[in-house]
């Protein structure tokens, strides 16, 4: 007696689809996981030996041998447990086989029969839905599931259900798709009182998808000015919503198949490993730096992250995607963030202040700045300062321009943007300014004939690498979008420029 049940395996957001083959033979009981199989996956006998016993359907008493095919392909997770339980079904004829061919299996047994919820069912029904299958999931993932598109959806809270559908005797009811959660309590930008250059910084990083970083004292506002930054973002697009979704699936933080429009917004802690930001670890899942795809990752206390993760970051902060190399494979994941950082002058962070700086005063600041390599502020686009507000701003009414007018601003300039690229036809798709590279940067970027006089006398005096003259650009494209101007001028160029002083101020 034989059966083979289609599942799913994982690498990174790459769905590999697996095979479970089930052969059930004379010779001494036994029950045996073939495959590559991982700790959880070996463990799956047992639920699914548990799981069949609380239905009253015990093994029979024979040679069972299941295999996990590709044979070469690792299989890390508990969602074999479902399809790896449907098999047998098959094979002792409970289920019938020539049904079951067409669908895609995943989902966690528990000992009593019950279906658990798994991660990574979004990408599965996308597979599925591909490969012209139904699915097969537990039922808190159905809603999930349905996101897939227009395939056949089944959503069993148990096996029995399953098995009673299949009979006959029952009928599972299409999930419906989850909610989709389109508006959030963004905080607002009129509630920070000064700070009109960091302002007008955090607009042009918004506009164009910039990395920004900002240097001041503590209480300066620069952890107030980042956490606005999503409420002048526009909302994503369905498919954009329906990417980033698929990451957080695959993370297992996507909730009652709720998908978001909203951008995501990331802040780990400085405490944060390397496989935590950028992805990886034993069972290999998306980092910090994917779970920000296509929204923001703030860093606040920038110095404080270990050497390693901020090296770590160099990758995704160019190419828009993490790799993480394995024994056995590279797991890839995109990582198309916005990278947003701050960080004090110097340890204390008052070395602006006489009365306040430490007695180290100014070598501290020089050492504090050294922890982040030249590389890694290379590829920062916008350096600003954010200096102390005054009693004075703490005093005056609240200002009259509101996040809604900024995020308007924003919104026409990135629109001109995805018109732009669309009408050029790259072959990758290009959302922001920030993601043009190379040739087709400077047919868009190109200046005027003053504004090109002064970026050739910046590259010599600033010392600007060729990325830094890229990021210029960047910018520069970014601001005249905000003017609604064809070309680069002279004080767009001078502006993008200043947005490069406090990089030089720091030796690098």
């Amino acid at each position: 007696m034989q059966a083979r049940i289609a599942t799913v395996a994982f690498q990174g957001l790459e769905v590999r689809q697996v095979h479970v083959q089930v052969l059930i033979s004379s010779g001494l009981p036994a029950f045996t996981v073939v495959g590559l199989p991982d700790k959880s996956v070996a463990e799956s006998r047992e639920r699914v030996r548990a799981a069949l016993t609380s239905l009253g359907l015990g093994l029979p008493a024979k040679r069972i041998t299941v295999n996990l095919a590709p044979a070469d392909l690792p299989k890390e997770g508990a969602h074999y447990d479902l399809p790896i339980a449907v098999g047998l079904l098959t094979a002792m004829g409970v289920l019938p086989a020539e049904e079951m061919d067409g669908y895609l299996v995943i989902g966690e047994l528990s000992l009593d029969g019950a279906c658990n919820p798994v991660s990574g069912v979004l990408p599965a029904a996308v597979e599925a839905n591909a490969q012209d299958m139904g699915i097969i999931c537990p039922a808190a993932s159905g809603r999930e599931a349905a996101w897939a598109g227009n395939l056949e959806v089944l959503a069993p809270r148990d096996l029995l259900g399953l098995i009673n559908h299949f009979k006959g005797s029952q009928v599972l009811s299409p999930p419906e798709r989850g909610q989709v959660r389109d508006a959030g309590d963004y905080l607002k930008l009129e509630d920070i009182k000064g700070q009109e250059s960091a302002k007008r910084a955090l607009e042009v990083a918004a506009a164009g998808g910039h990395n920004l970083l900002m240097s001041g004292p503590p209480g300066s506002g620069k952890s107030m000015l980042a956490a606005r930054l999503p409420g002048i973002l526009p909302p994503l697009d369905v498919s954009e919503a329906l990417e980033v979704s698929m990451i957080a699936s695959v993370a297992g933080e996507l909730k009652d198949g709720t998908i978001s429009m909203m951008r995501p917004y990331r802040d780990p802690h400085h405490s944060t490993s390397v496989a935590a930001m950028v992805g990886g670890g034993r069972n290999a899942r998306p980092g910090e730096v994917s779970l920000a795809h296509l929204g923001v990752l703030f860093l606040d206390e920038l110095p404080e992250f270990g050497r390693q993760v901020l090296e770590s970051l160099r990758q995704p902060v160019e190419v828009g995607r993490a790799v993480v190399a394995r024994a056995n494979a590279h797991v890839s994941y995109p990582a198309r963030m916005q990278l947003v950082a701050a960080m004090n002058p110097c340890r204390c962070g008052h070395i602006d202040d006489a009365e306040q700086a430490c007695a180290r005063a100014p070598k501290c600041a020089a050492d504090y700045r050294a922890r982040i390599s030249g590389p890694m502020l290379d590829r920062i686009d916008i350096h600003i300062d954010v200096p102390a507000v005054s009693a004075l701003d703490l005093t005056l009414p609240a200002p009259r321009e509101t996040s809604e007018m900024v995020a308007a601003r924003v919104a026409q300039a990135r629109q001109i943007q995805r018109q732009r690229y669309q009408d050029l036809s790259v072959e990758t798709p290009i959302r922001t300014n920030a993601e043009a590279e190379g040739r087709l940067l400077e047919e868009v970027a190109a200046p005027d004939a003053a504004g090109r006089e002064l970026l050739t006398e910046a590259i010599s005096r600033l010392k600007l690498s060729a990325r830094g003259y890229h990021r210029v650009l960047k910018v520069a494209r970014t601001l005249a979008d905000l003017e609604g101007a064809a070309e680069i001028g002279h004080p767009h160029i001078a502006e993008a420029l200043g947005y490069r002083r406090l990089l030089s101020g720091m030796g690098t």
